[in-house]
Protein backbone atom coordinates (compact mmCIF):
# COMPACT_ATOMS: atom_id res chain seq x y z
CA UNK A 1 0.00 0.00 0.00
CA UNK A 2 1.23 3.74 -1.04
CA UNK A 3 1.80 6.62 1.33
CA UNK A 4 -1.06 8.26 0.11
CA UNK A 5 -3.13 5.29 0.00
CA UNK A 6 -2.28 4.72 4.03
CA UNK A 7 -2.90 8.15 4.58
CA UNK A 8 -6.78 7.84 2.99
CA UNK A 9 -7.58 4.60 4.83
CA UNK A 10 -7.90 6.47 8.39
CA UNK A 11 -10.88 8.36 6.69
CA UNK A 12 -14.12 7.78 4.87
CA UNK A 13 -13.89 10.74 2.44
CA UNK A 14 -10.46 9.77 1.83
CA UNK A 15 -11.46 6.36 1.25
CA UNK A 16 -14.16 7.28 -0.80
CA UNK A 17 -11.58 9.70 -3.21
CA UNK A 18 -9.44 7.03 -3.60
CA UNK A 19 -11.55 4.49 -4.89
CA UNK A 20 -13.46 6.87 -7.08
CA UNK A 21 -9.68 7.69 -8.18
CA UNK A 22 -9.58 4.37 -8.73
CA UNK A 23 -12.76 3.95 -10.98
CA UNK A 24 -11.74 6.92 -13.38
CA UNK A 25 -9.35 4.76 -14.64
CA UNK A 26 -10.59 1.15 -14.21
CA UNK A 27 -13.97 1.58 -14.74
CA UNK A 28 -14.82 -0.64 -12.06
CA UNK A 29 -13.70 -2.04 -8.15
CA UNK A 30 -13.71 -5.35 -6.18
CA UNK A 31 -14.09 -5.95 -3.11
CA UNK A 32 -10.47 -7.25 -2.24
CA UNK A 33 -9.07 -5.09 -4.73
CA UNK A 34 -10.08 -2.00 -2.85
CA UNK A 35 -9.15 -3.54 0.53
CA UNK A 36 -5.71 -4.59 -0.55
CA UNK A 37 -5.48 -0.48 -1.82
CA UNK A 38 -6.46 0.84 1.28
CA UNK A 39 -5.72 -1.90 4.10
CA UNK A 40 -8.83 -2.08 5.44
CA UNK A 41 -11.46 -4.75 5.97
CA UNK A 42 -13.54 -6.10 3.08
CA UNK A 43 -16.58 -5.40 5.89
CA UNK A 44 -15.53 -1.86 5.99
CA UNK A 45 -15.26 -1.68 1.76
CA UNK A 46 -18.87 -3.23 1.50
CA UNK A 47 -19.94 -0.55 3.73
CA UNK A 48 -18.03 2.23 1.68
CA UNK A 49 -19.84 0.39 -1.71
CA UNK A 50 -23.04 0.61 0.23
CA UNK A 51 -22.92 4.38 0.72
CA UNK A 52 -21.25 5.33 -2.54
CA UNK A 53 -24.17 3.47 -4.35
CA UNK A 54 -26.83 4.70 -1.84
CA UNK A 55 -25.19 8.51 -3.16
CA UNK A 56 -25.75 7.57 -6.75
CA UNK A 57 -21.63 7.78 -7.49
CA UNK A 58 -21.24 4.35 -8.32
CA UNK A 59 -23.58 1.67 -9.62
CA UNK A 60 -23.22 -2.15 -7.18
CA UNK A 61 -22.38 -5.05 -9.82
CA UNK A 62 -20.99 -8.68 -9.05
CA UNK A 63 -19.25 -8.25 -5.74
CA UNK A 64 -17.56 -4.81 -6.55
CA UNK A 65 -18.77 -1.48 -7.74
CA UNK A 66 -18.69 0.24 -11.47
CA UNK A 67 -18.62 3.84 -12.34
CA UNK A 68 -21.67 5.55 -13.50
CA UNK A 69 -22.51 8.75 -15.42
CA UNK A 70 -22.55 10.88 -12.72
CA UNK A 71 -19.08 10.24 -11.45
CA UNK A 72 -17.69 12.56 -14.13
CA UNK A 73 -18.66 15.52 -12.43
CA UNK A 74 -18.93 14.61 -8.49
CA UNK A 75 -19.00 16.79 -5.71
CA UNK A 76 -15.73 18.56 -5.13
CA UNK A 77 -15.70 17.33 -1.58
CA UNK A 78 -15.53 13.49 -3.20
CA UNK A 79 -12.73 14.15 -5.55
CA UNK A 80 -8.88 14.48 -5.63
CA UNK A 81 -6.79 13.50 -8.44
CA UNK A 82 -3.36 14.00 -9.68
CA UNK A 83 -4.62 17.53 -11.08
CA UNK A 84 -5.05 19.14 -8.07
CA UNK A 85 -1.57 20.79 -8.22
CA UNK A 86 -2.31 22.06 -11.04
CA UNK A 87 -5.30 23.36 -10.37
CA UNK A 88 -3.84 25.06 -7.39
CA UNK A 89 -1.60 26.49 -9.81
CA UNK A 90 -3.98 27.61 -11.86
CA UNK A 91 -5.94 29.04 -8.94
CA UNK A 92 -3.15 31.00 -7.75
CA UNK A 93 -2.17 32.85 -11.46
CA UNK A 94 -5.87 33.38 -11.68
CA UNK A 95 -6.06 35.41 -8.45
CA UNK A 96 -3.44 37.42 -9.21
CA UNK A 97 -5.16 39.10 -11.38
CA UNK A 98 -7.53 40.12 -9.19
CA UNK A 99 -7.91 44.28 -7.40
CA UNK A 100 -9.19 44.97 -4.47
CA UNK A 101 -12.70 45.70 -4.19
CA UNK A 102 -13.59 44.14 -7.20
CA UNK A 103 -17.34 42.17 -7.64
CA UNK A 104 -16.01 38.87 -9.29
CA UNK A 105 -18.20 36.58 -10.56
CA UNK A 106 -17.67 32.48 -10.73
CA UNK A 107 -19.36 29.53 -11.43
CA UNK A 108 -19.28 25.84 -10.25
CA UNK A 109 -16.49 23.56 -10.94
CA UNK A 110 -13.40 21.74 -9.32
CA UNK A 111 -11.37 24.81 -11.50
CA UNK A 112 -13.11 27.71 -10.18
CA UNK A 113 -13.73 26.26 -6.60
CA UNK A 114 -9.18 26.50 -6.17
CA UNK A 115 -9.71 29.89 -8.13
CA UNK A 116 -12.75 30.91 -5.31
CA UNK A 117 -10.39 29.97 -2.37
CA UNK A 118 -7.39 31.69 -3.99
CA UNK A 119 -8.81 34.80 -4.25
CA UNK A 120 -10.52 34.80 -0.97
CA UNK A 121 -7.33 34.19 1.01
CA UNK A 122 -5.35 36.73 -0.59
CA UNK A 123 -4.43 38.80 2.44
CA UNK A 124 -3.52 41.98 0.36
CA UNK A 125 -7.49 42.21 -0.55
CA UNK A 126 -8.71 42.52 3.06
CA UNK A 127 -8.98 46.05 4.26
CA UNK A 128 -8.65 47.54 0.92
CA UNK A 129 -12.59 47.81 -0.07
CA UNK A 130 -15.12 45.06 0.39
CA UNK A 131 -14.23 42.11 -2.65
CA UNK A 132 -17.41 41.06 -3.86
CA UNK A 133 -18.31 36.97 -4.84
CA UNK A 134 -21.13 36.11 -6.89
CA UNK A 135 -21.84 32.78 -7.75
CA UNK A 136 -23.93 30.38 -8.46
CA UNK A 137 -22.05 27.45 -6.20
CA UNK A 138 -23.20 26.44 -3.54
CA UNK A 139 -19.61 25.30 -2.08
CA UNK A 140 -18.07 28.34 -3.03
CA UNK A 141 -20.80 30.03 -1.25
CA UNK A 142 -20.61 28.36 1.70
CA UNK A 143 -16.57 29.00 2.29
CA UNK A 144 -16.44 32.68 0.89
CA UNK A 145 -19.25 33.83 3.26
CA UNK A 146 -16.66 32.84 6.16
CA UNK A 147 -14.22 35.29 5.04
CA UNK A 148 -15.01 38.38 6.88
CA UNK A 149 -13.75 40.82 4.04
CA UNK A 150 -15.93 39.60 1.57
CA UNK A 151 -19.47 40.08 0.68
CA UNK A 152 -20.96 36.93 -0.64
CA UNK A 153 -23.71 36.48 -3.08
CA UNK A 154 -25.34 33.34 -3.83
CA UNK A 155 -27.95 33.33 -6.98
CA UNK A 156 -31.25 31.30 -6.63
CA UNK A 157 -32.11 28.14 -8.57
CA UNK A 158 -32.26 24.89 -9.10
CA UNK A 159 -29.31 22.79 -7.12
CA UNK A 160 -27.37 20.18 -9.43
CA UNK A 161 -26.27 17.73 -6.95
CA UNK A 162 -23.20 16.70 -9.17
CA UNK A 163 -21.87 19.72 -9.12
CA UNK A 164 -23.46 22.01 -6.44
CA UNK A 165 -24.63 24.32 -9.16
CA UNK A 166 -27.65 26.20 -9.11
CA UNK A 167 -29.41 26.92 -12.59
CA UNK A 168 -32.70 28.14 -14.40
CA UNK A 169 -34.91 31.37 -14.18
CA UNK A 170 -34.20 32.01 -10.31
CA UNK A 171 -31.03 32.00 -11.13
CA UNK A 172 -31.03 34.09 -14.12
CA UNK A 173 -32.85 36.79 -12.80
CA UNK A 174 -30.63 37.31 -10.03
CA UNK A 175 -27.72 37.61 -12.05
CA UNK A 176 -29.74 39.78 -14.54
CA UNK A 177 -30.03 42.49 -11.76
CA UNK A 178 -25.98 42.60 -11.00
CA UNK A 179 -22.86 44.15 -12.84
CA UNK A 180 -19.58 42.37 -11.99
CA UNK A 181 -16.19 43.50 -12.90
CA UNK A 182 -15.11 40.13 -13.51
CA UNK A 183 -16.19 36.78 -14.31
CA UNK A 184 -13.84 33.77 -13.71
CA UNK A 185 -15.52 31.06 -15.47
CA UNK A 186 -14.28 27.21 -15.80
CA UNK A 187 -15.32 25.18 -19.08
CA UNK A 188 -15.31 21.89 -20.89
CA UNK A 189 -13.99 22.88 -23.90
CA UNK A 190 -12.54 25.82 -25.79
CA UNK A 191 -11.13 26.19 -29.24
CA UNK A 192 -10.19 29.52 -31.29
CA UNK A 193 -12.63 28.43 -34.13
CA UNK A 194 -15.45 27.20 -31.76
CA UNK A 195 -15.07 29.50 -28.44
CA UNK A 196 -15.80 27.95 -25.02
CA UNK A 197 -18.41 25.48 -24.13
CA UNK A 198 -19.16 23.04 -21.39
CA UNK A 199 -21.28 19.97 -21.57
CA UNK A 200 -24.85 21.37 -20.23
CA UNK A 201 -27.16 24.01 -21.70
CA UNK A 202 -28.72 25.25 -18.28
CA UNK A 203 -25.02 26.12 -17.04
CA UNK A 204 -23.58 27.25 -20.45
CA UNK A 205 -26.54 30.00 -19.83
CA UNK A 206 -25.61 30.83 -16.62
CA UNK A 207 -21.70 31.18 -17.70
CA UNK A 208 -23.21 33.61 -20.90
CA UNK A 209 -24.99 35.60 -18.45
CA UNK A 210 -22.06 35.95 -16.00
CA UNK A 211 -20.15 37.09 -19.09
CA UNK A 212 -22.78 39.34 -20.60
CA UNK A 213 -22.46 41.22 -16.97
CA UNK A 214 -18.97 41.30 -16.61
CA UNK A 215 -16.32 44.05 -18.00
CA UNK A 216 -13.60 40.67 -17.76
CA UNK A 217 -13.75 37.36 -18.46
CA UNK A 218 -11.04 34.64 -17.44
CA UNK A 219 -11.22 31.32 -18.16
CA UNK A 220 -9.40 29.12 -15.85
CA UNK A 221 -8.37 25.46 -17.58
CA UNK A 222 -6.48 22.75 -17.26
CA UNK A 223 -4.24 22.18 -20.75
CA UNK A 224 -6.36 18.82 -21.73
CA UNK A 225 -9.64 21.12 -22.19
CA UNK A 226 -7.46 22.97 -25.10
CA UNK A 227 -8.53 22.19 -28.56
CA UNK A 228 -11.67 20.32 -27.61
CA UNK A 229 -15.44 20.96 -28.08
CA UNK A 230 -18.41 20.12 -25.82
CA UNK A 231 -21.99 20.28 -26.54
CA UNK A 232 -23.04 23.87 -25.17
CA UNK A 233 -21.64 27.23 -26.31
CA UNK A 234 -20.75 29.55 -23.75
CA UNK A 235 -18.94 32.47 -25.79
CA UNK A 236 -16.69 32.88 -28.78
CA UNK A 237 -13.00 32.80 -28.12
CA UNK A 238 -12.56 36.73 -28.96
CA UNK A 239 -14.88 37.60 -25.76
CA UNK A 240 -12.59 36.15 -22.77
CA UNK A 241 -9.68 38.34 -22.08
CA UNK A 242 -7.29 36.23 -19.95
CA UNK A 243 -7.07 32.60 -20.28
CA UNK A 244 -4.98 30.76 -17.31
CA UNK A 245 -3.87 27.03 -18.48
CA UNK A 246 -1.25 24.71 -17.64
CA UNK A 247 2.00 24.51 -19.92
CA UNK A 248 1.45 20.91 -21.17
CA UNK A 249 -1.48 22.90 -23.33
CA UNK A 250 -1.75 22.04 -27.39
CA UNK A 251 0.78 25.14 -28.59
CA UNK A 252 -0.80 25.39 -32.03
CA UNK A 253 -4.31 25.83 -29.99
CA UNK A 254 -2.19 28.43 -27.56
CA UNK A 255 -0.93 30.24 -30.57
CA UNK A 256 -4.16 30.62 -32.09
CA UNK A 257 -5.97 31.82 -28.87
CA UNK A 258 -3.31 34.38 -29.01
CA UNK A 259 -4.46 35.42 -32.08
CA UNK A 260 -7.98 35.37 -31.22
CA UNK A 261 -6.86 38.58 -29.02
CA UNK A 262 -6.67 36.01 -25.55
CA UNK A 263 -3.90 36.31 -23.16
CA UNK A 264 -2.14 33.83 -22.22
CA UNK A 265 -1.01 32.68 -18.42
CA UNK A 266 0.56 29.32 -18.52
CA UNK A 267 1.30 27.89 -15.45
Amino acid sequence: MTENSHEAAHNRAGRWSAMLDRLATSGRLGVSEAADLLGVSEATIRRDFGELAKRQLVTRHHGGIVATSVAYELPYRYRSSQADAARRRIAAAAAGLISAGQVVGLNGGTTTTATARAITAREDLAGQGQLTIVTNALNIASEAVLRPHVQCVSLGGVARPESYELTGPLAQLVLEQLWLDTAVVGLNGLTAAEGATCRLEDEAAIIRLMIARSRTVICVATGDKLGQRTFASICPADRIDHLVTTADAPADELAALRTAGITIHTV
